[in-house]
């Protein structure tokens, strides 16, 4: 595939970044709007240092697109850094938390479905099931897909939330050196 193909594909882009305080949520998402950009998930929380907060936005562009907003989000006062995770190792995880309705006589088929995805029951009635699902993206949309045949009556979800891997070293490169 040719950089210049890379360049203009559509695709979902992870950006993380560490901005000062709950203020720069507004300036953030101010930025997206104002410029036409689209948030497909935005998750903002407290960082590692007090005063801090960690953001990690999902959003879709080509190349060229995805570069103007890291620079334009660099470029805001309250932010610290900024760095596309889509190209580098790193971990994601979104949170979702699913009401399904329930009962005795289809229970256990929700179980099993649970199960696939290692979701957990959270709260359960006569009438329902919660449950809590945890992983990719995709893994969760395939949970909510599988759970809507019993009949979904709520669905909240976090966004993405994700770091880049520090260890970078491929696990063999000690053997290459013996």
């Amino acid at each position: 595939m040719s950089l210049r193909k890379i360049e203009s594909e559509d695709k979902t882009y992870t950006i993380s970044l560490v901005a000062h305080g709950f203020n720069s949520l507004a300036r953030i998402v101010g930025l997206f709007s104002g410029r036409g950009f689209e948030i497909d998930s935005i998750s903002f929380g407290d960082a590692e240092k007090p005063g801090y907060a960690r953001v990690t936005i999902t959003t879709h562009g080509d190349r060229r697109i995805i570069d103007q907003i890291t620079l334009q989000l660099d470029k805001l006062v309250d932010v610290i850094s900024v760095e596309d995770l889509t190209y580098v190792p790193h971990m994601e995880r979104e949170l979702a938390l699913i009401k399904v309705k329930s009962t005795p006589g289809n229970q256990t088929e929700i179980l099993q479905v649970i199960n696939v995805f290692r979701g957990n029951v959270i709260d359960i009635t006569p009438e329902s099931l919660t449950i809590e699902v945890t992983g990719r993206n995709d893994k969760v949309d395939a949970t909510i897909s599988m759970l809507r045949r019993f009949g979904l009556m709520e669905v909240a979800r976090t966004g993405t939330v994700a770091l880049k891997r520090e260890y970078q070293e491929s696990i063999y490169s000690d053997i290459k050196t013996k």
